[in-house]
């Protein structure tokens, strides 16, 4: 009998690890307009976000808007929205995704105090569902189509 693993990628499912830091967060590594960063994957954030420090670095075209953000620790936020950036995670790439900018200092904040490592970004939902996520947490594999 084949492996799960092994079925989602005759099924064309691209394989993406990820850890699980001892605040029981899932990192990876993604690149966004071909430039690398650390990501939180997070079920639960509806849109995937980089923080406002780091648009030079993905150079990000970025615009204003009208939506207020929400989450975790933080509500009533001023975002800005970035369209059509190149993502790639492992050998997963989707050429044209939105991207909500924020500003994070709460979340690398809280990461800091618990001497884990920082974040570019939030890796959300809008991937997730757009690459039928498979999430594999007991062997820290993240599986898109």
């Amino acid at each position: 009998m084949e492996n799960l693993q092994d079925l989602l990628i005759k099924d064309g499912y691209r394989k993406i690890s990820f850890r699980v830091s001892k605040t029981q967060h899932l990192f990876l590594k993604a690149k966004i307009n071909g430039i690398s960063g650390d990501f939180i994957l997070d079920t639960g954030a509806s849109s995937s976000c980089i923080d406002f420090i780091h648009i030079e670095h993905f150079q990000i075209c970025a615009t204003d808007s009208n939506t207020k953000a929400s989450g975790a620790g933080a509500n009533g936020m001023l975002t800005q929205v970035s369209y059509k950036n190149h993502l790639q995670m492992g050998r997963w790439k989707k050429p044209a995704i939105d991207l909500v900018i924020l500003d994070l200092s709460h979340v690398n904040i809280a990461l800091e105090q618990y001497k884990s490592k920082t974040v570019h970004g939030i890796i959300g939902a809008d991937i997730l569902l757009k690459g039928e996520a498979i999430i594999d947490y007991k062997n820290s594999y993240l599986f898109l189509k």
